[in-house]
């Protein structure tokens, strides 16, 4: 490839961020989509032809990507990083953060392996459009076999953390409501105690309560920090062989049209996770992986990239401002809804790309 217009940057750049976290393969679509749009698109972003700088173009676009999702995440990953660290320091793992670092390099070695020794065979063999679009179906149908037959323990793992939630804000609501009302006594108490001259007696504050319910985006975001400390905890209490067993699925992904994300979260609620912490442990999984493969193709983006670093630039910022804005909306989706919707998007974007493919 000697061309890449601005337009096609920022585009695939858009698709790199978003589709990334969502569970529907950003490789897929980045193999497909030119191919479908055909013209200059198909000659100039071809994932597939020999020493394609498209491949290290999208490849290296992981990095902005991860920045934008490590962004969300940096109070986590400064948490984590810390726990590590300090595991090493002290030959030990004790706490919820130093456990869960250990997790997550565990979980990343397999596909960490198999993506250097066969990255290129797997471009080659399975980089080819009418082939994405045959494993864009294949991830809708795992997607859709991931909820239809969750495990018991998943569904019940869902309704623990419901129960424990709806708990927690009624004692909130209570300890507010009586709160309000020593408040309400006490005004009752100052204005009579103005009226008679009788000073009012100090009211005994309530324990736990809180003067106001605090509200606003600050508040919102402090809710997603204590939600995301209390999955890692919960995904903490896991054994080693849980996240070598989800981390191996992300090998899947290699496959153009194989979500990430998705067989990760699949793999997380096969082996008893909830929805919620499924995700979380796939988006912390997702941060190491997309930037390693990244670093590794900076050096490709430097030997075929002559000439297309303004789109480059232009496609990357695009792509970490589209990761940030998907972990922010998916953190928040996986909470209460399914895979399901993203399952069928990808039968139906799968087979009618099947279709368009073969008939053209």
């Amino acid at each position: 490839m000697s061309h890449m217009t601005y337009l096609e940057a920022i585009v695939v750049g858009l698709i790199q961020g978003v589709t990334e976290l969502f569970p529907v393969s950003s490789l897929g679509h980045n193999v497909l989509i030119p191919a479908l749009v055909g013209g200059s698109w198909a000659a100039d972003l071809n994932v597939s032809a020999p020493e394609s700088p498209y491949l290290a173009f999208i490849v290296g676009l992981h990095v902005a990507t991860a920045i934008g999702i490590m962004i969300y995440f940096w109070r986590d990953w400064v948490r984590i990083i810390v726990g590590f660290v300090t595991s090493i320091r002290d030959r030990d793992v004790k706490t919820a953060d130093q456990k869960l670092a250990w997790m997550l390099i565990l979980a990343t070695i397999p596909v960490g392996l198999t993506g250097v020794i066969f990255e290129h065979e797997f471009r080659v063999l399975f980089g080819k459009p009418i082939r994405a679009a045959i494993f864009l179906l294949v991830n809708g149908v795992i997607l859709y076999a991931g909820e239809r037959y969750r495990t018991k323990r998943s569904r019940q793992a869902d309704a623990d953390i419901a129960r424990e939630r709806a708990a927690a804000e009624l004692e909130r609501k209570q300890a507010a409501t009586a709160e309000r009302e020593r408040a309400a006594t006490a005004e009752r108490e100052r204005v009579a105690s103005s009226a008679t001259g009788v000073p009012a007696a100090i009211p005994t504050p309530v324990p736990g309560g809180v003067a106001a319910v605090p509200s606003g985006p600050q508040a919102a975001r402090r809710v997603e920090i204590e939600r995301g400390i209390e999955s890692d905890r919960r995904l903490a209490k896991r054994d080693f062989a849980d996240a070598l067993i989800i981390g191996s699925a992300q090998i899947l992904a290699l496959l153009a049209g194989i979500s990430r994300d998705g067989v990760t979260m699949v793999a997380g609620m096969f082996r008893g996770l909830s929805r919620e912490d499924a995700a979380r442990f796939a988006f912390l999984l997702a941060t190491p992986v997309i930037f390693a493969a990244g670093v590794l193709k900076l050096g490709d983006l430097g030997t075929y990239g002559h000439g297309i670093y303004g789109p480059i630039v232009a496609g990357s910022i695009v792509s970490g401002i589209g990761a940030y804005l998907s972990v922010r909306f998916l953190v928040k989706y996986f909470r209460t809804r399914t895979l399901t919707p993203f399952a069928i998007y990808c039968i139906v974007f799968g087979l009618g790309s099947i279709l368009y493919l073969q008939l053209k």
